[in-house]
């Protein structure tokens, strides 16, 4: 088996296993340079190259900050690591942004060029439904469609049909999640929640939402801090849950649900577009 399949082996798996890397890709090479065009590395969060290889020093800097700026914002981008006179004959600087490409200086006395495609594997966004209302299955069904990972918690007891998710839990004790973005959606419908109130507010998450009236919600939080719960962590939950389209049917109230997690998953990243 060739390094080249035992590296793609290993993003496969990482994939597979919901993790976050950076697959750096050597494109082209001009002059002497340590790696040629197909090298290829992974790069986990805190820098490591676990596997692959894309040269020595020359590069390796000017990569690596491009992958912590990827997971960043999880935009794939090119680098150009040029030696100084090429820079000047195109008229750019160390660090600047052109046409989509970062250009970075080479140092080494090679003086080679080499263009680097960086591209962030992020895991699929995670959404947490407490609860197996209608609405939690019909948001459930939706959102695998959309491509996330969801999970959903109930007591056993409670489940009248399996939901279409990726994890099901008993109870309302979530242990180890997907560790991606994540969305807590509490829909219990009367069922259990403060218990499914009191798990979601301790989970850390971009967003925290409640399929409820205000008035309700208004009770709820009265008796849970009367519990000793965190009134801040209570307030960062959203009632009633997803943005006002008119919603009625559980399937319209689920969608509603999905565009209000859109916006916020979707924030910052709307402008970096042309």
């Amino acid at each position: 088996m060739s390094k080249h399949v035992e590296l793609m082996d290993l993003v496969a798996r990482l994939k597979a296993a919901e993790e976050t890397f950076v697959l750096a890709t050597v494109v082209r090479t001009v002059s002497v340079t340590a790696a040629k065009a197909g090298a290829k590395a992974i790069i986990r969060p805190d820098g490591t190259i676990v596997a692959g290889w894309i040269g020595g020093g020359c590069a390796r800097g000017a990569v690596l900050k491009a992958a912590r700026e990827a997971l960043a914002d999880g935009e794939p981008r090119m680098v150009s690591v040029q030696p100084e006179n090429l820079l000047a004959e195109l008229g750019v600087r160390p660090g600047e942004n052109r046409d989509g490409v970062r250009f970075a200086q080479n140092m080494c006395p090679s003086k080679g060029t080499m263009d680097v495609f960086v591209e962030p594997v992020l895991p699929h966004p995670s959404l947490v439904i407490l609860g197996v209302s209608p609405v939690a299955l019909s948001l459930a069904a939706q959102a695998r469609q959309l491509g996330y990972h969801v999970a959903v918690a109930a007591p056993a007891g409670d489940l009248s049909a399996a939901p279409d998710a990726d994890l099901l839990i008993d109870g309302y004790q979530l242990g180890q999640l997907n560790q991606a973005r994540r969305f807590i959606v509490v829909s219990t419908q009367g069922r259990g929640d403060e218990a499914a109130l009191r798990s979601a507010v301790s989970i850390d998450a971009a967003y925290h939402a409640f399929v409820g009236s205000r008035r309700k919600m208004a009770a709820l939080r009265e008796k849970l801090i009367a519990e000793g719960v965190d009134a801040a962590a209570i307030d960062r939950i959203k009632a009633p849950a997803g943005l006002d389209l008119g919603a009625i049917t559980p399937e319209e109230i689920a969608m509603s649900i999905l565009a209000e997690i859109t916006v916020e998953r979707r924030r910052g990243q709307r402008g970096t577009r042309k």
